[in-house]
């Protein structure tokens, strides 16, 4: 059977399952294009519930955060069945995981630590990223409270909020976070456009061309005398 006749087959069977027939367009008028209105008719129109399993991203300001709180005592004692196992009973990371906890001030040193107090900016920066992918190969298996409580106290562990803080849907775009002042928008299309030439395509060099560096260790620019023409 040829490569072609499987792709038509698999095609005809996928659009025959979906139990929607493809609708025809009428044809065009002579001159003038054709209006695009066919369907394909295959699958079905996303249910709410399914939408909202996907759309879990939560802004810096709070919005889509879903509904819940969690303390930072809560969060302690998830920590420490969930994440210390990676990240250390206090966030100073075990082995080569990522360090959560500290790092203050060191941004402008040789050796910064990027830590959730030292450089994340927003605290819903955290909280969709535990939310996303943690704990490590079980993600989506917090809760969205045991993911706020896990969020406080974190901050609490950077000193960010304090030991009795509640963490909600209602407060989490209102922390301020230590390095939120020094993030700024991606301004680069102004700030660096005087940077920017059209790309030359077209007998863009002039004179003679010549050979400015040689590859020593294993010399692979051609003899200038036996080689191919430089161009």
């Amino acid at each position: 059977m040829s490569k072609f006749l499987k792709l038509s087959l698999a095609f005809g069977l996928a659009t025959a399952l979906s139990g929607v027939a493809f609708s025809q367009a009428p044809k065009p008028a002579a001159g003038k294009p054709a209006a695009v209105t066919a369907k394909v008719g295959l699958g079905r129109a996303a249910l709410p519930e399914e939408i909202k399993a996907w759309d879990i991203d939560v802004r810096p300001d709070g919005t889509g955060a879903p509904v819940g709180k969690g303390t930072v005592k809560q969060g302690e004692e998830l920590f420490l069945a969930q994440c210390a196992s990676c990240h250390g009973e206090f966030g100073e990371a075990v082995g080569r995981w990522p360090v959560l906890v500290g790092g203050r001030g060191s941004l402008k040193h040789d050796n910064p630590e990027k830590t959730v107090g030292s450089y994340w900016p927003d605290a819903s920066t955290a909280f969709d990223y535990i939310r996303r992918a943690m704990p490590f190969g079980n993600a989506r298996s917090l809760s969205d409270d045991e993911v706020y409580a896990i969020t406080a106290f974190l901050l609490n562990m950077n000193e960010v909020v304090k030991d009795d803080f509640v963490l909600s849907n209602e407060n989490i775009g209102k922390v301020k976070m230590p390095n939120a002042g020094a993030f700024f928008d991606d301004d680069r299309t102004t700030a660096e456009k005087h940077f920017w030439t059209a790309p030359c395509m077209k007998n863009c060099k002039t004179g003679e061309v010549k050979v400015t560096g040689r590859a020593r260790v294993i010399d692979v620019t051609p003899d200038s005398k036996t080689g191919p023409k430089v161009e």
